[in-house]
């Protein structure tokens, strides 16, 4: 396995930057998740490193050696695509071996690497079949047991999960952190989904129009992200953000939020009356109930999923807050509630959105 580092690796279609000097080291072994909203770059940087598209500037480097322009075929790098590009007319052996076998190898090395690779993806009992006999999830496999039987020196994927079902989502989820764990091998990893990466990324790549915005791991990100986007990105449902403006910063931050005055303790420093900022405050964070509280609510709609609830509220001047309760609440639709904010868990961004670092 390799590690993988990129300097200033910019990219560019004509006159359109897709990718600003992105700066990236990745570990041997290690799996990042490259995370965004649609047309950030990340598909893209993972083409880049591939080879599957060249740098418009910058370097790309893996183990200590400089790759920038050398073809995909010469990095030693295996990709796993969206769709499946499975050989319709060959079985899952001869569609594993393919590639082995335009690479020379020797026929006993040949079926020693595709028995190996269909034994750990529980494929064995399926490798003479054509790939129209097997199930979504199957054919996936399929797709990773190709990459697996070439020895890569990084496993690329690009979106792996998107074609399937969501049982089929999360089985296979399990089965991909289960092959890291069994391979050790460095994995570099493209969603849109942050469930997925959260629950297998050793660090987390977050990416806005071709730039990084926060690298880290899921915890670091999801407890202490840089900036509103970061913030609202990583986590599901997403982390409220509530319009505020400080009135006062006295030992207590005192703000305006919606049509209420709220005390805050431990404020950031260098707060001046009139600033506008923006709290920030998880679903899991916030406590409702029918009696006093920082802010007074209705209850718009209530999502009763058996071991947790939903609830969303409106509050006068805000937008509408998401709130996370375990078990099953007894709220409804209507109901006029009372929400408390876990102070120690409360974000505040500045007005371009960047963090302030709480004492």
């Amino acid at each position: 396995m390799a590690e993988l580092k990129l300097t200033g690796a910019r990219k560019s279609f004509g006159t359109i930057d897709v990718l600003h000097g992105i700066d990236l080291a990745v570990k041997d072994g290690e799996f990042v998740v490259f995370v965004g909203p649609s047309g950030c770059g990340k598909s893209t940087l993972l083409r880049v490193i591939a080879g599957l598209e060249n740098v418009t500037s910058g370097e790309v480097h893996i183990d200590g050696e400089r790759v920038t322009h050398l073809p995909a075929s010469e990095r030693g790098l295996a990709m796993v695509f969206q769709s499946y590009a499975l050989y319709p007319h060959m079985s899952v052996r001869k569609n594993m071996a393919f590639a082995l076998e335009n690479m020379g190898l020797k026929p006993a090395q040949i079926e020693e690497r595709v028995e190996r690779a269909a034994a750990m993806l529980r494929l064995t009992d399926y490798l003479d079949r054509k790939p129209k006999a097997l199930s979504g999830g199957q054919r996936q496999r399929v797709a990773i047991g190709r990459a697996i039987v070439r020895d890569p020196k990084i496993f690329l994927f690009d979106e792996p999960l998107s074609n399937l079902d969501a049982e089929l989502r999360v089985a296979t989820r399990k089965e991909l952190a289960a092959l890291h764990a069994k391979l050790g091998g460095t994995m570099i990893y493209v969603t849109h989904d942050q469930v997925e990466a959260m629950t297998l990324a050793d660090r987390i790549v977050v990416l806005k129009a071709g730039r990084i915005e926060q690298i880290g791991t899921p915890l670091e990100l999801y407890n202490h992200p840089s900036n509103a986007f970061v913030a609202g990105f990583i986590g599901s449902p997403r982390m409220n953000f509530l319009p505020a403006v400080v009135v006062s910063d006295d030992g207590m931050l005192r703000l305006t939020v919606g049509e209420r005055d709220v005390a805050l303790p431990r404020a950031p420093s260098g707060l001046a009356a009139g600033a506008a900022v923006t709290l920030g405050i998880r679903p899991e964070h916030i406590d409702v109930a029918p009696d006093t509280g920082m802010l007074t609510a209705t209850v718009d709609l209530v999502e009763r999923l058996g071991g947790e609830t939903f609830i969303y509220a409106s509050a006068p001047g805000l937008p509408q807050i998401t709130l996370r309760q375990d078990g099953q609440s007894q709220f409804h639709r209507g109901d006029a509630v009372a929400i408390r904010f876990a102070a120690d868990h409360l974000h505040i961004f500045d007005a371009a959105g960047a963090a302030l670092a709480r004492p």
